[in-house]
């Protein structure tokens, strides 16, 4: 009898269904402990984000409410600190700092301390503190550079408000205000030639603002006339 011939593409099938079984039988626990700790990676993500980021997220923001309350009304330390009932901004960035909300408590425990003449922990939060809103974040480098600016750092402060200042050219408020301090720095640590081209820029680009109106005074007294 002659011997039956399998067309070729079934012999080779059959080849890979063995290299198979073969691959399985010489690594099935390699593979098993790897498909396990995918499994518990991809449990501990969805962990995280549905057990503990999204409900510490909301606790932060309810948290936040009452705090920013206090700070519109400017009572610093009640807004920093909490009552007996709510949390401060602080406490907010101590337990929920990792969260949307609890990053935005750091501008504003920041400010707080700021206000209260504790330059370094304004730093310590500002500095921890980012967003993408570019008026918001000006806003935190020119804080910044005010509590540098109160610990004597002047090239700090400075290196603070030209980045405030650098966030937008459309701003004629926030922009030639830092220009103007980054210049008044430049100007007390005898750097002339800088203290002029702060002063210069705010006088080309923002001459309708309020130091744009006053800013030839100061250009003068460092020589240069209009």
């Amino acid at each position: 009898m002659s011997e039956i011939k399998h067309p070729a593409h079934l012999e080779k099938e059959t080849n890979i269904v063995e290299q198979a079984q073969q691959y399985w039988g010489k690594y099935s626990k390699q593979l098993t402990y790897a498909i396990s700790i995918l499994v518990l990676i991809i449990a501990g993500i969805l962990g995280y984000k549905y057990l503990i980021q999204e409900p510490n997220e909301q606790k932060a923001t309810d948290a936040m409410f009452q705090a920013e309350q206090y700070y519109r009304m400017d009572s610093v330390r009640l807004a920093l600190n909490g009552d007996n009932i709510n949390l401060g901004f602080a406490k907010i960035v101590s337990k929920y700092g990792s969260t949307k909300a609890g990053n935005l408590a750091k501008f504003y425990a920041g400010s707080c301390y700021l206000k209260l003449g504790d330059f370094n922990n304004a730093v310590k939060n500002l500095k921890d503190f980012s967003t993408p809103v570019y008026q918001v974040q000006a806003r935190a480098y020119g804080l910044l550079g005010d509590a540098y600016s109160e610990l004597n750092k002047k090239d700090d402060a400075i290196e603070q408000y030209k980045k405030a200042a650098g966030l937008s050219d459309k701003d004629d408020v926030f922009t030639p205000e830092y220009l103007f301090r980054a210049g008044y720095l430049y100007e007390s640590m005898g750097k002339t030639k800088e203290a002029i081209e702060m002063y210069q820029a705010l006088k080309d680009k923002f001459p309708g603002s309020q130091r744009g109106l006053e800013i030839d005074k100061y250009l003068a007294r460092l020589g240069v006339t209009k």
